[in-house]
C-alpha cells in the first residue's frame, strides 16, 4: 500500500464566526502559542511523513504566502494555489481548483483542524480504502458537528443535518488514486448543478458513499484534535497548543 506523501490544505475561507480575529487575516493564521494553526497542521505533517503540502489560499492570501515563506520546517516543502472565487463560493469549488493536485496518494484538510502528530499518522496508516475519514466519537453531537453514520468501517452518511449518526468527522481525509478520481469525477458534476457553488465538499464524499461503497473510516478517538469556528474555541485551542510546547513540541 502506497503512503501519500502530500497533503491538501483548504484555507481559502476567511472565518467570518472569528471576527475580530480575522478581520485582516484568514483563520488559519490565528495563533496559538508562538505557533499559527498553519504552522501547527504543517509541522504535524511533515513529523508524520508528509514531504509536501499545497496550501489553498483565497482571503487575506498574501498574508499566507508571507508565513509560508517564512516557515523552515525539514524535509517539507510547501507551495500555495490562489483561489480567487473565495468570496462567491464554498469549499466545494476550492477543491474543484485544487483537482490538478488531487492525484495518487495524498491526504485532506480543512484549514482550521488542529491536530496532533499521531493522529496524521493513523490516517497515513489506516487500511487501504479509495475514500478515508478521519472519525471521532464522544458523549453528544451539536449543530455545528459535521455528523457521521457508519457501518463498521463504512461510511454510510455524512452531513451536519443527517438524522442518524453516531460520529463526527474532524475535517482530515485520505484519498489513493481511485478515490482521488472519482471524487474529482463528482466534484466537477456537482459544479455543474446549479446550487454546485454553494457546496461543501464533504457532500459529495456523502454522495459517493451513497453510490459507491469505498467510502472508510478511521477512529482517532482519545487523541487530540480541535477547530477554530468561534471566537470560544480559542482559549483552549491555546490551552491545547501550549500543552504541545510544554512537551517540547
Amino acid at each position: 500500500m502506497a503512503k501519500p506523501a502530500k497533503a491538501i490544505i483548504l484555507s481559502a475561507g476567511q472565518g467570518k464566526r472569528l471576527s475580530p480575529l480575522t478581520d485582516t487575516r484568514p483563520k488559519c493564521l490565528v495563533e496559538l502559542s508562538g505557533r499559527t494553526v498553519l504552522h501547527w497542521q504543517l509541522k504535524h505533517l511533515a513529523e508524520a511523513g508528509i514531504t509536501e503540502a499545497v496550501v489553498v489560499t483565497g482571503f487575506a492570501a498574501d498574508t499566507v504566502e508571507k508565513e509560508v515563506a517564512g516557515l523552515d520546517i525539514p524535509g517539507l516543502k510547501v507551495r500555495t494555489l490562489f483561489n480567487p472565487f473565495y468570496a462567491l463560493t464554498d469549499n466545494l469549488a476550492t477543491c474543484w481548483l485544487a483537482r490538478g493536485e488531487m492525484r495518487g496518494d495524498f491526504l485532506l484538510l480543512n484549514g482550521d483542524t488542529l491536530f496532533e502528530r499521531p493522529i496524521a499518522e493513523a490516517l497515513i496508516a489506516a487500511p487501504s480504502a479509495p475514500i478515508t475519514v478521519t472519525i471521532d466519537r464522544k458523549g453528544g453531537y451539536d449543530a455545528d458537528d459535521m455528523k457521521v453514520l457508519t457501518e463498521g468501517l463504512s461510511l454510510r452518511a455524512i452531513g451536519k443535518t443527517i438524522e442518524q449518526y453516531d460520529a463526527e468527522s474532524i475535517g482530515f481525509l485520505r484519498f489513493d488514486p481511485e478515490g482521488a478520481a472519482l471524487f474529482t469525477r463528482i466534484v466537477e458534476q456537482a459544479l455543474r448543478t446549479p446550487e454546485g457553488l454553494k457546496r461543501w465538499y464533504l457532500s459529495v464524499i456523502n454522495q459517493i458513499a451513497q453510490e459507491h461503497d469505498v467510502v472508510r473510516v478511521q477512529s482517532i478517538q482519545g487523541l487530540q484534535w480541535a477547530e477554530m469556528d468561534f471566537p470560544e474555541d480559542v482559549p483552549k485551542n491555546r490551552e491545547l497548543a501550549a500543552a504541545w510546547v510544554a512537551a517540547g513540541e
